[in-house]
């Protein structure tokens, strides 16, 4: 590539990809880092897991039981 190849693509991006930030008035409308820092402390709400999802791991667990020879086909698809 060129240097006339290079200016034209580094013009082509300055136009199509604004500047981010201060320049352009935008501001986080909070803090993050105190959030992510009381979720790394587990302090957060712990995920809660549906009763179907239990019920689903019941089903293939038993399934399991009853057909050892669908490992390799749960594998397969997994």
């Amino acid at each position: 590539m060129n240097e006339h190849e290079q200016k034209r693509i580094e013009q082509w991006l300055k136009h199509s990809l604004p500047p981010v930030g201060e320049q352009t008035g935008v501001k986080l409308q909070r803090d993050l880092w105190p959030a992510m820092l009381k979720r790394m402390d587990g302090n957060a709400r712990p995920i809660a897991v549906p009763w179907f999802d239990w019920a689903l791991l019941a089903s293939v667990a038993a399934w399991l039981a009853f057909f050892p020879g669908a490992i390799p086909v749960l594998l397969y698809h997994l």
